[in-house]
């Protein structure tokens, strides 16, 4: 049993209102944190509109030397925080700590942006009534950044919002996910150790609804949203003349085509659709095989399908976890059962234990299936087949999400075809759309949102550029 308060003001705050935590692998409370109410929301905010006068002015190198610190400190706790982002998420604990070793490494790359926030000479005697001016740019810091996660990355998703709020000198205040909270606050832990200023990073549970006042209050200036497009949208239109930016998921696709290593495809396709049980918004959902290699792909996929090891995620040779709570449960339940009444076949697994779901390929699916056409975030992938790639480009772009795909070909011609014809933010070739380093720009378009995460872009996200013009006459 762990306990956590909430951190605002650069106090540690306890609250009388509890929230339980629960594992979704066998339902039992491990831990309990504090639920903040209006008046610890409205601390929250006043403290981070307060704290930015001092953030904004912090200079380089101390931003630098605060974020080697977090990663420092966050390598040192790497199995206290596998260990619960394996209890409170049900991520197999092997998979937590590769969670945990990407938060290392996005607190490191922000260290090293900081010193990478520049601008830029623009001349401006590009006319004859202009000669003798020139410009230079600068990027300033904009604000409260409100930074709300979602439960299925509760370290790396909250890094990928702090980290750049610290780099460019914004506040920030953390909501993390209430299924998923005591990451983030054991986080909120670390940073109260920095030398950044009091009130520079507050951290505290709450319900949703709370939470839409980080998004109506004036004095917020940034929303970070990662999570459901129902709720990213909603936030949108509240936070009206906000900086916003979303990451809201998706149904990915792939395409296998007949020139490249099957083998390779089979085992990157396996991993893209049922790592932490389908719970990833670039996990792969749909899969189109060229007709040629059909048979031979979907063998070798059902038979390393098969040798994944599902169960308790704190045993270390276990693949897949359970799925985060009943909820999402039913909502597969459904899912499935609409596409078997509607003549889809499920070729493995369908069977639940609790929050457990098997692995579950999906055949014979019609592009109005709920399974195929929405967000299914569940160990199940559909696999049709395709004749020509310029069909199963328009296969993967038929989608009302558009985050990643991935694509598997050696034709350049084709990978530049893909590239311009396949409205999502990433194409990844040769890989699952699952591929993601932190350092890359991240973000979708259509249903998936706009703005882009990646420590250099977020970074730009979170700051406003200002020109000085001069003129030397």
């Amino acid at each position: 049993m762990r306990e956590f308060n909430m951190f605002t003001g650069g106090k540690w705050l306890s609250s009388s209102d509890k929230m339980d935590v629960l594992n979704p692998y066998n339902g039992e409370v491990i831990g309990r944190v504090s639920k903040a109410g209006e008046k610890d929301m409205e601390e929250a905010i006043n403290s981070s509109h307060k704290a930015f006068s001092l953030t904004k002015k912090t200079p380089s190198y101390l931003r630098s030397e605060v974020l080697k610190y977090i990663a420092k400190r966050i390598k040192e706790e790497r199995e206290d925080f596998a260990k619960i982002i394996s209890l409170e998420a049900g991520k197999p604990v092997k998979d937590a700590r590769l969670e945990v070793d990407r938060g290392i490494n996005t607190f490191t790359i922000a260290s090293e942006e900081v010193s990478r926030i520049g601008g830029e000479y623009v001349p401006l005697d590009l006319l004859p009534s202009s000669v003798g001016r020139f410009g230079i740019t600068k990027r300033f810091p904009r604000g409260p950044v409100a930074a709300i996660s979602p439960f299925n990355f509760p370290l790396n998703l909250v890094a990928h919002k702090v980290a750049p709020s610290i780099a460019s000198g914004n506040s920030v205040i953390i909501k993390p996910s209430s299924t998923t909270p005591m990451t983030a606050l054991k986080l909120a832990g670390i940073l109260a150790e920095t030398d950044w200023p009091s009130g520079g990073v507050n951290a505290l549970a709450c319900p949703s609804e709370l939470a839409e006042k980080l998004a109506t209050d004036e004095r917020i200036k940034i929303l970070s949203f990662t999570g459901s497009p129902a709720v990213g949208w909603h936030l949108k239109r509240l936070a009206s003349k906000k900086q916003v930016i979303l990451e809201l998921g998706g149904n990915a696709g792939v395409i296998v085509h007949d020139d490249t290593n099957l083998d390779m495809a089979v085992k990157r396709c396996v991993l893209g659709s049922f790592s932490f049980a389908g719970q990833i918004c670039i996990s792969v959902q749909r899969i189109y095989i060229q007709n040629r290699i059909y048979d031979s792909f979907l063998d070798k996929f059902l038979e390393y399908t098969k040798s994944l090891k599902i169960g308790d995620p704190l045993e270390e040779d276990t693949d897949i976890g359970p799925m985060i709570n009943p909820a999402a449960v039913e909502k597969t339940k459904e899912f499935l059962r609409e596409a078997v009444d509607g003549g889809a076949g499920i070729l493995l697994g369908g069977h639940f234990d609790g929050n457990l779901l098997e692995p579950s390929v999906i055949i014979n699916v019609e592009p109005a299936m709920k399974i195929y056409c929405e967000e299914a975030f569940a160990p199940v992938v559909c696999i049709s087949s395709y004749d020509t790639f310029e069909e199963a480009v328009s296969l993967v772009d038929d989608s009302p999400y558009g985050l990643q795909c991935g694509i598997f070909t050696n034709d350049i011609k084709r990978i530049v075809y893909a590239f311009e014809n396949i409205e999502v933010g990433g194409v990844i070739i040769n890989d699952i759309p699952t591929f993601r380093v932190d350092h890359m720009p991240y973000g979708g378009v259509k249903d998936s949102g706009f703005g882009r995460e990646g420590l250099r872009y977020a970074i730009e996200e979170m700051t406003e550029l200002k020109l000085l013009a001069f003129n030397m006459l």
